[in-house]
């Protein structure tokens, strides 16, 4: 019997041994998942440098020997520079934005920053003329633009998450609500004005890289280098506040502090890309929805790196599709955003509720 009981209890033992082994707080469920993780991050960053290479000197109309052939590439790397604002703007904050609200349908483009964006354009134009759209250029209007759209979300902030009855999916609502305003405001003064005039505003409506200034990239690069490395930082307590106020708390978060300083970020990052190249209301969702099927992780950490990658690829191989394969030149945010819509739908369809 006492033979039996020893074996029972080691038995037992080598079970429990075994159970926790099985058992990881590690952000990978297993090594395959981690493997495979990486073998998707190498290849999309492999297939974003191997179309960048190919926006900077395929099709180039110069040849290397030539002394204009260095100034066609410098302005082929301004646009690609303007890409890579876009992705690492779009791709942290949508990833931030729907940990920190709980939610992988909503996106930054619910507060109304685009909205906000096309407020400001339409009056300039219907205020003041086509003259002055086109003079509303420099790093004095487009701080004043990025600022505006800052300042009018921390008041957002301010007013519905520090109340007493701060509420997170009261803020969103009210933030639909504003953005849908403002949409019809700028709307009605597009009607009122001339075709010619129209037209001018409408290339400044659509997002494309095309719309980048390169003078803003001295002030616009360091900021966005500062929000990506707090936001990398912060990836911890994103992990904690993706779970709910409840659990995070539970943890010893402060919770409303942390989702104002997260929403704060995400302001900055959304203002700087909207004012720079303009709205991409669907980009950061599909960015957003393929990462997590990428990336089976819940830890930011590697969720990061990869939205950034996707939508780094995404554009790249979109525009070096579009100029060099199928010859057009038609704006490529609109594809994009023609697909981010339907993967939209598709997602809303699958879940049936936001």
């Amino acid at each position: 019997m006492k033979v039996l009981d020893y074996q029972n209890k080691e038995q037992i033992q080598t079970d429990t041994s075994l159970h926790e082994r099985s058992r990881s707080s590690k952000a990978f469920r297993s090594k395959k998942d981690e493997k495979r993780y990486w073998i998707i991050l190498v290849s999309l960053i492999g297939l974003g440098l191997l179309s960048s290479y190919g926006l900077l000197v395929y099709n180039n109309p110069v040849p290397i020997d030539s002394p204009s052939f260095i100034p066609v590439v410098t302005r082929r790397i301004d646009a690609l520079i303007a890409m890579l604002i876009a992705a690492v703007c779009h791709s942290l904050a949508t990833v931030a934005f729907q940990s920190v609200t709980n939610n992988k349908i909503i996106t930054p483009s619910l507060l109304g920053f685009e909205s906000l964006y096309s407020v400001i354009q339409t009056s300039t134009m219907f205020f003041f003329g086509a003259g002055a759209l086109i003079s509303f250029t420099g790093i004095g209007p487009y701080l004043f633009q990025v600022a505006i759209m800052v300042v009018m979300s921390l008041l957002l902030y301010g007013w519905l998450l520090s109340g007493k009855y701060g509420d997170l999916q009261l803020m969103l609502l009210v933030g639909i609500i504003i953005g849908t305003g403002l949409s019809a405001v700028s709307t009605f003064m597009r009607k009122l004005l001339a075709p010619s005039e129209f037209d001018l505003l409408q290339a400044r409506l659509l997002g494309s890289v095309n719309n980048a200034d390169s003078s803003y990239f001295p002030i616009v690069i360091p900021i966005i280098i500062v929000i990506a490395i707090l936001l990398f930082l912060f990836s911890r307590k994103l992990n904690v506040l993706s779970l709910g106020r409840d659990v995070a708390t539970t943890f010893g978060v402060n919770y409303k502090r942390s989702i104002i300083y997260t929403l704060v970020l995400v302001a900055v990052l959304m203002s700087i890309s909207t004012s720079l190249i303009g709205p991409l209301t669907f980009y950061g969702f599909l960015v957003a929805t393929l990462s997590y099927q990428a990336a089976p992780t819940y830890d930011h950490r590697y969720i990061f790196p990869m939205a950034l990658a996707i939508a780094f690829c995404i554009l790249t191989t979109a525009y070096f599709l579009m100029y060099h394969v199928f010859d057009s030149q038609a704006v490529v945010g609109v594809i994009i955003e023609l697909f981010g819509g339907i993967i939209f739908l598709l997602v809303i369809l699958r879940k049936r509720s936001l």
